[in-house]
């Protein structure tokens, strides 16, 4: 072994060694920075499923602030206002497509809404014609988790909104569209109604698995600069 080692000797040279060395560094600290915000993002994940299991607080008509009742669970109480419903289009359940039925919820008496994404519901043959959606007459209690909802979206058509059907849905498309004062959350419903929706919600996407995937993706990037700079500052020695 020593006989084959000696055949060969490393000569760095000292501007691919200052470039490695700086390669190797910046791989490093972005592979850390990764596994930092993954960090971080565990430890949000698990505040709020602590907020979520917390007992629901009460919003009423009185202007909050988001930050005040996110991803908290929470009850409302008024009349559901049918005709500023929108749905959500390509929304997918089991292989099904379908739409998000989401729908303003006037708070008491006062004339301040806050939307309620009361669940999923099923296309029909015909995508000239919505499904016909149960909605109560009279005052209800609804309890869900309160969300703001996500500006992360792409969208391949200019037609983003055409009546009451949408592409997306954020809070400011919603109060251009439609003249009313909302609250600056949407309500994921939870309370059963008999209205046909199905109601099964998604964890929020922290995205933590993404941020452990670059973080191996720097770490492998700086082990293969260090391999190819020792490979290549490696030279056979003449024989004699």
């Amino acid at each position: 072994m020593l006989t084959i080692l000696r055949r060969y000797r490393f000569r760095p040279r000292l501007v691919m060694t200052l470039a490695a060395a700086a390669g190797v560094a910046l791989t490093f600290a972005l592979a850390n920075w990764q596994l930092n915000r993954a960090y971080e993002k565990e430890a949000l994940a698990a505040r709020l499923d602590t907020l979520a299991k917390d007992p629901p607080v009460s919003l009423s008509a009185a202007e909050v602030r988001a930050e005040d009742v996110l991803w908290r669970r929470v009850t409302v109480r008024g009349r559901f206002e049918p005709r500023y419903s929108v749905f959500i289009d390509n929304r997918v359940r089991r292989g099904v497509v379908g739409y998000q039925v989401v729908m303003p919820l006037r708070l008491g008496a006062s004339d301040r809404y806050v939307l309620i994404n009361r669940g999923w519901i099923a296309g029909g043959p015909d995508r000239s014609r919505l499904p016909e959606v149960r909605t109560p007459d009279g005052a209800v209690e609804i309890t869900g988790l309160a969300v703001a909802p996500s500006t992360r979206f792409l969208e391949l058509s200019t037609k983003i909104a055409e009546g009451k059907v949408w592409q997306n849905l954020t809070l400011e498309r919603y109060r251009q569209a439609v003249p009313i004062a909302l609250q600056p959350v949407i309500v994921q419903q939870e309370s059963a109604l008999d209205d046909g929706l199905a109601r099964e919600w998604d964890p929020p996407d922290m995205g933590v698995d993404r941020h452990y995937g670059y973080a191996f993706q720097w770490f492998a990037l700086a082990v293969t600069i260090l391999v190819f700079y020792l490979v290549t500052h490696v030279e056979r020695t003449p024989e004699a």
